[in-house]
């Protein structure tokens, strides 16, 4: 049964610092201590003690390293590391703990420091969030880093869009060496001292949200390092609510954005072998929201994830103190502790969440170019702009709803000051140049996902998984000629490309590959194709077919109207390419037994989606058996399908870890464990109709349902394996 597993399968977990207790010892597989210091070595016996796999987790761009800094681990002061932006400002995580360059010396420390977690017998070790500020790039480090990985003299990279551009891969490159330097050496230590195969893993944002933030990461380049084990996609809440344009409204679409974030992050590991957990949060790192919020988007990161079938393991919650013993709205009158259904809800969910299998995405398939590039021209240089833009210290830039209204405003009249008023839109955190190609589609139930262009020169046919792509290099480069190759060879062997791009992007001016004989890569895309570099409808190229519509891919966020007009082109390119089009204000997916379906808002169609048949609410307190589901825009389910279900036994839903199931004639026993102190729910499907059931000896509530087989068990549940007898 899918329910019934061993925890070294490793499907759910979380993150902890604090000493486990009866709300956070939920029975999930593994643990990752977080974060070095004198207790460490203690959790991790404590956990591991307690049956837990047990990894090890901390920062990797900043932390508690200030013995590093001050001088104490080696004698040298190494403050001069410090991420600083243009005017000498330190750029900091928390009080004296900042963001690093790492530096080969930095690397070393982590090294050696990590040894103590080989040495504790922790199982894997996981160093999150590898995070380059874009406003960074002035420290003497960075300084020293330019000299020598360019063979020249620093540049600022305010000054000219080739100094932001080298500024920037030069930050990707560091951590890039950096976790390969660290990850290699903890490797070689666990292995030459006590011949034992330790894992390493990168927590990571979406290269959608650094993006947004303006953040350098590897991210692609974390399947460039032998040593990486997986990834875990730190998607949740708090990036996934970032404000986005469609239609004209900046707003938040935590559904969609999450969507969009999870599609990107599971590339990172495709074709690899590789492990990736989709991480969700019952709450998130701003204390502000009530609980009524927390559980709303939580409940759509959920379904978003569980709309891309290649992922099958989760981080069910990072911090689960914070959600089970802290109060919400923090500093507020009003402030409570988590309500005892939302805490049953979520313990109903993280034992769902491990019974997932891997499967096929099924229907057409569309993806939308991204690239680590992307998080190299989030900014562009002073000599852009009749007035250099103000240094930001926060990564939301307020005035972005000013100079959306300004720039149309501008384009509508031709006014010659639009140009620079677009490129600041664009800079902006809502990330237009993306959102305007993927929002109009997957708002109308085309499930678009985002494609890792680099990954084409790493894993050969990497783009056969898909049937259509839309592209544009207005927001980002593509780094070798080579990926331009494979696109065209993909389009030859019978896909469909659809362009957007105005071609006047500066960043098409940077010293790269094309420099000299192209004033940009999409005049090489087109030589590759073998067509003419000149706009097109639909047109036949080898056995594919490619579209291109010359303009900025922003235009397409400014109105319904412009939305429309590039999903016209997109429908258009489709059909004549042989494929069939319909849209929807829905997705939903099969994964086995299991359908997890979203409606949207902002859609064509205001209709609920109604599902029929014979179904446990998986998003319910007690997995209620309906005969249909109704969903309304902005709502999102969970169900589990009874009639797929052939088997005479089965778990249906528990909010307890359920560790053996018995079932002989009339009798079922089974052994379970999970949180203590609150309503705790069970369904299950027998073979006969109980009378009576007792849990530990003593009787609890029972209900059963004729029409699904299935017995509903109610209890209030205390830490410890317990015994539930049905009869």
């Amino acid at each position: 049964m899918a329910f019934i597993r061993d925890n070294s399968e490793e499907r759910t977990g979380i993150q902890i610092r604090a000493l486990p207790d009866e709300r956070t010892d939920f029975s999930c597989d593994f643990v990752m201590a977080y974060g070095l210091d004198e207790t460490t070595g203690e959790r991790i016996k404590l956990y591991k003690s307690m049956g837990y796999v047990v990894h090890f987790m901390t920062g990797i761009s900043w932390g508690s390293y200030t013995d590093y800094l001050d001088g104490i681990y080696d004698g040298a002061d190494h403050w001069d590391e410090v991420q600083t932006d243009r005017n000498g400002n330190r750029i900091m995580h928390g009080e004296r703990v900042p963001y690093m360059v790492p530096t080969i010396s930095f690397a070393d420390y982590l090294s050696n420091k990590f040894r103590v977690i080989v040495d504790s017998g922790a199982e894997a070790i996981h160093v999150e969030e590898p995070e380059f500020w874009d406003r960074a790039g002035y420290s003497p480090a960075f300084k020293r880093e330019y000299e020598l990985y360019y063979r020249e003299p620093w540049k600022p990279q305010h000054e000219s869009a080739d100094g932001k551009y080298k500024c920037s891969k030069l930050k990707a490159y560091l951590f890039t060496r950096t976790i390969d330097r660290v990850a290699s050496s903890i490797k070689e230590y666990a292995k030459r001292k006590y011949n034992k195969n330790i894992r390493f893993y990168v927590p990571t944002h979406s290269l959608i949200n650094y993006t947004q933030w303006k953040i350098v990461s590897p991210e692609g380049k974390l399947s460039d390092i032998p040593a990486v084990d997986g990834c875990i996609a730190q998607v949740w809440t708090g990036t996934s609510r970032e404000e986005n344009w469609f239609d004209g409204v900046r707003k938040e679409r935590t559904f969609e954005t999450a969507y969009l974030e999870y599609g990107v992050m599971q590339e990172l590991v495709k074709g690899t072998g590789r492990k990736m957990w989709f991480l969700h949060d019952p709450i998130e790192d701003n204390p502000i929201f009530d609980w009524t919020d927390y559980r709303k988007n939580y409940l759509a990161t959920v379904t978003a994830s569980l709309l891309h079938p290649g992922i099958n393991s989760f981080e069910v919650a990072p911090w689960p103190n914070r959600v089970f013993n802290e109060k919400r709205p923090k500093d507020s009158p009003d402030a409570e502790y988590i309500p005892e259904d939302y805490k049953t809800l979520l313990y109903n969910v993280f034992n769902t969440l491990g019974t997932f299998e891997c499967e096929e995405s099924k229907g057409l398939r569309v993806g939308i170019l991204t690239g680590d590039s992307e998080l190299y021209q989030r900014a562009y240089p002073d000599c852009c702009f009749s007035v250099p833009p103000e240094e930001k210290t926060g990564t939301v830039i307020r005035e972005e709803q000013s100079l959306f209204d300004e720039f149309t405003e501008k384009l509508f009249k031709g006014n010659d000051e639009k140009g620079e008023i677009m490129l600041k839109y664009m800079a902006s955190n809502g990330f237009p140049g993306f959102f305007s190609l993927a929002l109009p589609l997957l708002k109308y139930g085309i499930p678009v996902r985002p494609v890792l262009t680099d990954n084409t020169r790493r894993f050969p046919g990497y783009l056969d998984d898909y049937d259509v792509l839309v592209m544009s290099y207005e927001f980002m480069k593509p780094d070798y000629p080579d990926i331009n190759t494979s696109i065209a060879e993909w389009v030859r062997r019978g896909g469909t490309l659809y362009i957007a791009d105005s071609c006047e992007d500066v960043f098409n001016s940077v010293n790269s590959w094309w420099t000299g004989k192209y004033k940009a890569p999409l005049e090489h895309l087109f030589d590759m194709l073998g067509i003419p570099f000149a706009e097109c409808s639909a047109q036949k190229c080898g056995k594919g077919f490619v579209a291109f519509t010359k303009t900025n891919p922003c235009i397409f966020s400014f109105s319904t109207a412009n939305a429309d007009i590039f999903r016209k082109a997109f429908k258009s390119t489709v059909e004549k390419a042989g494929y069939d089009i319909e849209y929807k204000n829905y997705l939903k997916i099969n994964r086995g037994e299991r359908i997890a379906a979203s409606v949207m808002d902002e859609s064509f169609s205001a209709e609920p989606l109604t599902l029929t048949g014979l179904f446990a609410d998986m998003f319910s307190l007690d997995f209620s058996i309906t005969e249909k589901k109704v969903l309304n825009p902005g709502e999102h389910a969970l169900l589990t399908d009874l009639n797929r279900i052939k088997e005479d036994t089965a778990i249906i839903g528990t909010s307890v870890r359920i560790r053996s199931m018995e079932c002989n004639g009339k009798k079922a026993v089974l052994t379970v464990q999970g949180a203590g102190h609150f309503d705790a729910y069970m369904r299950i499907k027998l073979p006969f109709v109980p009378g009576e059931a007792y849990i530990d000896g003593e009787k609890c509530d029972m209900q059963y349902d004729a029409k699904s087989k299935t017995v509903l068990l109610h209890f209030i549940n205390v830490l410890g394996l317990r015994t539930v007898t049905v009869y």
